[in-house]
């Protein structure tokens, strides 16, 4: 899962009934589930709308990475492991896209808004896969911040999101194990291995740490996001258990962690890091990453290249819908 904090959300001021959204604000902050035939501000909707069609934007485009390595992947048994992989994530896309057609959106306007550049997905997926240790390292790096970001969207405030994630989280830690493996076989290897492995844990180490979003401070959506139990944890809060947990992780491997400032900070209980590259970070969101326009080709090809898939299921639908009201 992937739902940095990408775009602005503009609130709609004094113009909900204030009843209604008081008895909205309680519900919520006795940890209610609001299910989509519930009232819910404007506001709360589009934030909602905005985030679940990221994440499954998100999903879909995450396939892109890692589906050009199935046929170059090291055995079959690592090929078997890496299509399941993909396949489950799609099926995370198809999960998030139906969470948020309930709110009022549909399937075609949201993949619209991805295909012309209005929507985002997750900037980590606008770097490349150099070799199979990047494999191992997005499973490790990349799912291990998704599932940080993830297990506390089991608990928002939007049932159908909620439900989503619980089967979302289960099978996201299947990959970061997955992941965690092929990197414990390279380190463990040749040199050349090893080498390999650490080259890949030096590229994906900062797009990492990016992918919880900008700091506190400088993100637009989290204060109302934390008051309506959209989010759990900050940005912050969620990228410093992700270092904590990481870098023993990293030293177990017998890898070394790119940043020179990085250390165990006994007050707070913590480790302290570097100064996260934010010029980065946001020309990769404009779509300057070093792979955004081939991502977004591929992804716009695949759909053009699928319509007569869509319009073979669409017909077959019709035929037997007509078939149904005539018995």
């Amino acid at each position: 899962m992937y739902t940095t904090e990408l775009q602005k959300t503009k609130a709609v001021a004094g113009t909900e009934d204030p009843d209604k959204l008081a008895a909205f604000e309680a519900r919520v902050a006795a940890d209610e589930f609001i299910e989509p035939k519930d009232w819910m501000p404007e506001a709360y909707r589009r934030t909602l709308t905005r985030q679940i069609s990221q994440h499954a934007h998100s999903e879909i485009v995450g396939m892109l990475p890692e589906g050009n390595w199935i046929t170059r992947a090291p055995s079959l048994r690592r090929k078997a492991i890496l299509l399941a992989k993909v396949q489950d994530e799609a099926g995370h896309g198809l999960y998030l896209y139906s969470a948020a057609e309930t709110l009022g959106t549909s399937r075609e306007e949201m993949i619209e808004a991805l295909h012309s550049g209005k929507a985002k997905y997750s900037t980590i997926f606008n770097y490349p896969t150099l070799t199979w240790a990047d494999i191992g390292a997005i499973g490790w790096l990349v799912d291990g911040a998704a599932i940080m970001n993830q297990v506390p969207l089991q608990r928002t405030s939007y049932g159908p999101y909620a439900r989503a994630m619980v089967r979302v989280c289960k099978e996201e830690s299947f990959h970061q194990r997955q992941g965690y493996e092929i990197m414990m076989h390279l380190a463990a290897g040749t040199p050349e291995q090893k080498r390999m492995a650490q080259d890949a844990l030096n590229r994906w180490w900062w797009p990492s740490l990016m992918m919880f979003g900008p700091p506190d401070a400088d993100s637009p959506n989290t204060a109302q996001s934390m008051r309506w139990r959209i989010k759990r944890e900050t940005n912050d809060e969620l990228r410093q258990k992700f270092v904590d947990i990481t870098v023993p992780q990293a030293e177990a491997l017998g890898l070394s962690v790119p940043d020179p400032v990085l250390a165990w900070n006994e007050e707070k209980g913590g480790h302290d890091f570097g100064e996260i590259d934010w010029e980065e970070f946001y020309a990769v969101v404009r779509g300057e990453g070093p792979v955004a326009k081939e991502r977004m080709k591929a992804r716009r090809d695949a759909w053009e290249e699928g319509a007569w898939v869509r319009e073979a299921a669409a017909a077959y639908a019709e035929k037997h819908a007509r078939k149904a009201e005539a018995a």
